[in-house]
């Protein structure tokens, strides 16, 4: 098949990924309702640190794996392991009020994370290799696609709830896993060497550290708006639909402005949109922390916002580091999930031990705009040096010999 049919297939996997990353954090208030799961704050958060660990392990040892058996063959593990984690999800749901359940959510949530952590990198690395002339404007419409599965989540649990059964979005997510699973057997999907190769030779430069350092700072921020902006909403007073709605306007807005810096990337430099979008983000997370009570569409407006702060910086963080760290552009993807996923765990679980120890939503979210402050400063180290044209540094990287970095 042609490698425009390996693209469809590739960003298809990145829309399926994105619903299927929030199909937990879609569900939070299923989770937390006394007559459903009834977990404390404080379950609720440690639920995803599994997915952290397995998302971590499996990022970091990604490009080794790749080397060893193919990036398609790690590729069809890591749908193979969401697969895994929806059908689990699926089985709690007939013993949500038993002690089981909770076991189970671990177990699925570690399946989760390892389907993330194999699957996402690789995805990367597929649709830079498949468009070597546009590589920065293809990642960011992956992850454009990406963010429209994670905005679609929370609709198809409200969907489901009113349906009667939300454990219809992990079917249909399992559906359609399986379905890329069986597409992607007969695909070739060759991104040309294989990942880690450089890495492994001259180690890891100095200068990723600065990359590391905005992912982890960006997990916590995206996670602080996708994770706990339906909690935050309900107890200002916001009705299920609403909070919904908020968490739906958050990543539907991740995903226009993807769509939207990658449009216009020609005359709106991406390390400008580096640059500007944590600023967005401090003020955003000012805002969520003086929400009034039962201003339900303010505070969904400003979680909107929140999503067009968050929306372009992973996936240029990702293709700046490809370009600016030419021996080990392979595996910078995996490396920059491992270190978001930290930041995921951070405010994933730390927040539900705070919550669950007195300390409000709105005194939290105003502690992360000095994080989104430290993104703002991160960023112009990260969007400063030889990747200020990425395109034209990847096709070099095509026809010359490997090189160390400073």
């Amino acid at each position: 098949m042609s490698v425009r049919a390996e693209s469809r297939v590739v960003n298809l996997a990145g829309l399926v990924q994105g619903i299927t990353l929030v199909t937990f954090p879609a569900a939070s208030s299923v989770f937390t309702d006394p007559a459903e799961y009834g977990l404390s704050n404080t379950q609720y958060g440690a639920m995803f640190l599994p997915q952290v660990v397995t998302a971590i392990t499996a990022a970091l040892l990604g490009s080794t794996l790749a080397r060893r058996i193919t990036t398609k063959r790690v590729f069809l593990l890591g749908l193979a392991a969401n697969i895994a984690a929806m059908v689990v999800l699926i089985t709690t749901a007939a013993v949500e009020s038993d002690p089981l359940a909770y076991p189970l959510l671990l177990m699925a949530t570690a399946f989760l994370g390892l389907g993330f952590g194999l699957t996402v990198p690789v995805l990367n690395i597929y649709v830079a290799a498949f468009r070597p002339d546009a590589a920065d404007r293809a990642v960011l419409v992956l992850n454009a696609l990406l963010g429209l599965g994670t905005a679609l989540a929370p609709v198809f649990v409200a969907v489901f709830v009113g349906l009667g059964f939300w454990w219809g979005l992990p079917v249909l997510s399992a559906v359609l896993l399986a379905g890329l699973l069986a597409t992607s057997l007969r695909l070739p999907l060759h991104a040309g060497a294989e990942p880690g190769e450089r890495a492994e030779r001259t180690g890891v430069p100095r200068r990723f550290w600065a990359f590391a350092a905005f992912a982890l700072l960006y997990g916590v921020c995206e996670t602080m708006n996708g994770n706990w902006s339906q909690l935050d909403l309900s107890d200002l007073g916001a009705s299920a639909t609403q909070a919904s709605l908020g968490l739906t306007a958050f990543w539907a807005m991740v995903t226009v402005g993807r769509v939207l810096f990658a449009s216009v990337e020609g005359w709106l430099p991406p390390r400008v949109t580096y640059q500007f979008l944590p600023l967005v983000l401090i003020g955003t997370f000012a805002l969520t922390a003086l929400l009034p009570d039962d201003a339900p569409w303010f505070g969904i407006a400003v979680f909107g916002l929140a999503g067009l702060g968050c929306s372009a910086l992973l996936p240029l963080t990702i293709s700046f580091g490809e370009a600016a760290l030419p021996s080990m552009s392979a595996a910078v993807a995996g490396g920059v999930i491992a270190f978001y996923q930290v930041g995921y765990g951070i405010a994933a679980f730390g927040v539900g031990r705070l919550v669950d120890t007195g300390t409000e939503l709105s005194t939290i979210y105003g502690w992360t705009a000095f994080m989104a402050a430290g993104l703002a400063v991160l960023a112009l180290v990260v969007a400063h040096g030889p990747h200020r044209d990425t395109r034209m540094r990847r096709l070099a990287d095509r026809s010359s010999p490997t090189t160390s970095d400073p």
